[in-house]
């Protein structure tokens, strides 16, 4: 099925149509998986995201009125604006949308009024990463239809800008990143301090990313998250006194953690030991892609999981569970959760015989334990944001 035959494109374009009579500029703009290397952006380090099938559609046209008009058509609100008087909104929603004008008007680019409806199939708050869909779709969409002249990477530093800045969410690079410069059937090594990247193949044609979502709202996470930064801030205060080139825990050695180890309060020991393994398992898994050895790439990624609930410290029960039930199927590579932690989703990597037998241990578990079912995601990768041709 292409994009312009896709129900929910069909679903933004019509309500559009409905609402401003006329044909739009159709935008698509996806989710995104990160498949290993989890806290590690804000230290400098590496992570292995790619874009996917479940996305935001945009449908935009220009306005001769000086306003912005947004439609939300899976909530049926409206937002008004004047683009020379943007305030937040109490709605919250719109502010994905705000920051993004703000963003470009600071930027010094002419965006005239503009008509937009949005809508899709991201679930919010699964760590799908909604939130970067709709601030760098927008980006990607006005810069289309105004003829801004920003490159790829200009759309990926604004949107990120702002979550920062008008949301008030202090998200690393990521997110944006892969939604704008995903590729199909790739994923993406990204350098979080250079911002270099280098796509590698993920084309096993048997192979399913299965999303188990354990439906907690990750109340714990943006507290315990500022921790974690200040902890691994903590210890590359210190192991830089021992050497002046260490910026981040990108630049620590294990045998530099390990000689001042007695140093360290052993929390803040844990943090740094984790941080830098995930960094060393995201150069191993992308050399395991280069070889097509997905047995060894779903070894770090359960690798990855254990270093996450054991040394830094950021799974919960449920999360725990998920990765069990998954970890004890035949054809289940590899498991962990993904994202900040306390909640969310956990990623799986399942042959595609096993995804059955995947959704009924964990729902058996997850029914016996908690009393209710998770939800599952079966997500296939895809491009970045992109115009939808008609």
């Amino acid at each position: 099925m292409t994009d312009r035959e896709n129900p929910l494109s069909d679903k933004v374009d019509r309500a559009f149509q409905n609402l401003f009579h006329e044909k739009p500029l159709l935008v698509r703009s996806p989710g995104r998986v990160n498949l290993i290397g989890e806290h590690t952006d804000y230290n400098e380090g590496f992570v292995l995201p790619a874009a996917i099938d479940k996305a935001i559609y945009f449908a935009l046209a220009r306005r001769t009125d000086g306003k912005g008009v947004l439609h939300a058509c899976d909530l049926g609100q409206n937002h008004d604006f004047d683009l020379q008087a943007i305030a937040k909104s109490e709605k919250h929603w719109p502010n994905y949308l705000l920051g993004v004008v703000e963003q470009l008007q600071k930027a010094g680019r002419r965006v005239g009024g503009f008509s937009c409806v949005f809508g899709g199939d991201i679930p919010i708050g699964s760590g799908l990463s909604s939130s970067a869909a709709i601030e760098a779709g927008l980006a990607f969409a006005l810069n289309h239809l105004f003829d801004l002249g920003l490159e790829p990477l200009d759309l990926v530093k604004l949107a990120q800008k702002a979550e920062n800045e008008f949301v008030g969410v202090r998200c690393g690079i990521m997110d944006q990143f892969i939604n704008i410069f995903g590729r199909p059937k790739s994923v993406l090594k990204l350098d979080c301090r250079s911002l270099e990247f280098q796509y590698y193949p993920f084309e096993r044609v048997d192979l399913r990313i299965v999303l188990c979502d354990t439906l907690i709202k990750r109340e714990l996470a943006a507290s315990e998250y500022n921790v974690r930064r200040q902890q691994c801030e903590t210890g590359v205060r210190l192991l830089a006194k021992y050497d002046p080139s260490v910026r981040s825990l990108r630049d620590v050695s294990p045998a530099l953690l390990e000689a001042h180890r007695a140093e360290l309060d052993p929390t803040i020991y844990k943090r740094c030991d984790y941080v830098i393994w995930e960094n060393a398992r995201v150069e191993k898994a992308c050399a395991d892609l280069e070889k097509n050895n997905f047995i060894s790439f779903g070894r770090r990624m359960n690798g990855s999981h254990n270093g996450l609930r054991d040394d830094y410290e950021v799974s919960c029960r449920e999360l725990d569970v998920l990765v069990d039930a998954a970890r004890s199927v035949k054809g289940v590579l590899g498991a962990r959760m993904m994202g900040a932690g306390f909640g969310g989703c956990t990623i799986n990597l399942v042959e595609e015989s096993a995804t059955g037998e995947l959704q009924e241990r964990a729902d058996q578990a997850f029914l016996d334990q908690f009393k209710k079912l998770p939800k599952f995601y079966v997500s296939s990768l895809r491009s970045g944001t992109e115009v939808i041709e008609r």
